[in-house]
């Protein structure tokens, strides 16, 4: 897909929400583009949730520029809201209907709705079609979430950390679900704690800290390479050992001839999305402690997208 051709779904221009002398989302800029999985990502209180809350609709923002398929969101009406699909970590459905009958009824809601057996197919629940709500399995539960989610067939998808509580067989048929969603076209964002999932399902990941972007990139290239060079762990008369090396076989030949064999608890240790994760945050929470209420406060993040990351 070009979409360097392509308007964005979302556009974030220098965004802003504060609560009185509280600043909860602060300049914050970035792009998504049709079709591509986007991850925000960030701890408890970052500002995430805020800034969600704004794309829906359901928040106002203080100062910046939002725009949600076209719309700004703070003006959407009910033909922008029929466009989007919303999964919220817990939801209210009607325990005493069926699966069928529940999807039956929101779809009634949209002027296009998918097919109600087709989406019950998709997130895997044909064989729960005629169960109550109130009797499915947590997991079943959440995939209820996704077909009332997809089912007016949305052009943007909000994932609210989708698999909570799930187990990790369920996980992984979860995953296989949204991989499914994007082959059919859906632009989707995603907000979730488990790092292994971002890696999973994103193009793109965004992480948030005190309010702020701290970065944005493709999966496999946010921190830079330097986040990424490999760490050599060994253990000797000496005690533990840990050396960072950008070629760690190398580093291994040298301590095993070195050593007149391979030494005790070797280990090469590639950092993962969330080693490099908690450093970006750690760093953010340090630049943020340090800084005083004298201070001038940063300039606000800006971001240019150019393209989605592989």
């Amino acid at each position: 897909m070009d979409t360097m051709s392509t308007r964005p779904i979302i556009e974030v221009r220098e965004l802003r929400k504060q609560y009185g002398d509280f600043t909860a989302v602060d300049g914050v800029s970035f792009d998504i583009h049709p079709g591509e999985t986007f991850a925000l990502l960030g701890p408890n209180g970052a500002g995430k949730s805020t800034t969600i809350e704004i794309l829906e609709g359901y928040r106002h923002r203080t100062g910046g520029e939002a725009s949600v398929l076209g719309v700004d969101p703070a003006k959407g009406g009910l033909d922008w809201k029929a466009r989007l699909g919303i999964v919220l970590q817990s939801s209210a459905e009607a325990a005493n209907v069926t699966v069928r009958e529940q999807l039956t009824q929101f779809a009634r809601y949209y002027a296009d709705p998918r097919d109600v057996d087709e989406v019950i197919e998709a997130v895997g629940l044909t064989s729960k079609a005629g169960t109550r709500i109130g009797k499915l399995s947590g997991g079943q539960r959440r995939r209820m979430d996704v077909a009332l989610g997809v089912v007016g067939r949305p052009a943007l998808l909000f994932l609210d950390e989708p698999t909570t509580g799930f187990d990790p067989e369920a996980r992984r048929q979860f995953w296989e679900l949204i991989r499914s969603l994007k082959r059919d076209g859906t632009t989707i964002l995603l907000t979730t704690h488990y790092l292994d999932e971002a890696a999973q399902l994103a193009d793109r990941v965004a992480v948030i800290a005190a309010g702020r972007l701290v970065e944005i990139g493709a999966v496999d290239e946010i921190g830079g390479a330097e986040a990424r060079i490999p760490v050599v762990r060994w253990r000797d008369e000496h005690g533990l050992h840990d050396e960072r090396t950008e070629a760690p076989a190398a580093r291994v030949a040298d301590l095993t001839a070195t050593l007149g064999g391979e030494p005790r608890d070797l280990e090469v240790i590639r950092p993962s999305l969330e080693d490099i994760y908690l450093g970006l945050v750690h760093a953010a929470d340090g630049a943020a402690s340090s800084t005083t209420p004298s201070a001038a406060p940063s300039p606000a993040t800006t971001v240019t997208m150019t393209g989605v990351g592989a």
